[in-house]
């Protein structure tokens, strides 16, 4: 048990307080930057933040899904779930430095909100779990898809990173799935909706 309390303390401080590694290589290490306006820059530097404030939020729920879930290949799942969320936080927490920002000052807040709600799921069975997972991932690629409309034109740096981001979580969409998600409720589904809204809206622009 006392393991197992270290090792989750670990994770919490890593994604809040450590730079995040990559296994893969960076989507826009090839690519050249692009002439913006500072308009420009400051648009793309807010969606970037609030994508990583968005892969803070994928650790604490999948950290919390893992830890209450029933089987040992559920688990397993979570955790392989989560080691590529944690590439995405190298590659957006990069971007941002490159952009000439920071990261959201709201992070720990989402994140301990995020792992309760991760908690809670776990806690109402594997399916309800794994249902969470599926939306989770489906509500995020939407978002991706339409940070790629909104980021500017010539800014291909930003681009690869979100595109690759995004057929990442479609791959996790896929995987909740096919270990049997449950399709959630339409209150739950508009009730997740609304908590993403409020973390953007903040996160953009802290």
């Amino acid at each position: 048990m006392l393991d197992k309390v270290i090792e989750n303390v670990d994770v919490v401080l890593r994604t809040l307080f450590a730079p995040a590694h990559t296994i893969r290589p960076y989507p826009d290490q090839n690519v050249p930057e692009a002439q913006m306006t500072e308009k420009e820059k400051k648009h793309a530097l807010g969606l970037m933040r609030v994508n990583h404030c968005g892969e803070v939020c994928a650790q604490a729920l999948y950290q919390g899904q893992a830890l209450t879930a029933r089987t040992q290949e559920n688990k397993e799942a979570f955790k392989h779930a989560a080691q590529e969320e944690v590439e995405h936080l190298a590659w957006t927490e990069k971007r941002i430095r490159d952009l000439g920002g920071n990261t959201s000052l709201f992070n720990p807040l989402w994140y301990m909100g995020s792992l309760a709600i991760g908690v809670s799921a776990g806690l109402l069975g594997d399916k309800w779990n794994l249902g969470f997972l599926e939306e989770t991932e489906n509500q995020v690629g939407a978002h991706l898809g339409s940070h790629l409309k909104e980021l500017p034109e010539q800014d291909a740096k930003s681009r690869a990173i979100v595109t690759q981001m995004q057929e990442d979580e479609l791959k996790h969409e896929h995987m909740a799935r096919d270990f049997g998600a449950a399709a959630l409720p339409f209150p739950v589904k508009a009730m997740m909706k609304l908590s993403a809204k409020a973390m953007t809206t903040l996160s953009y622009k802290f």
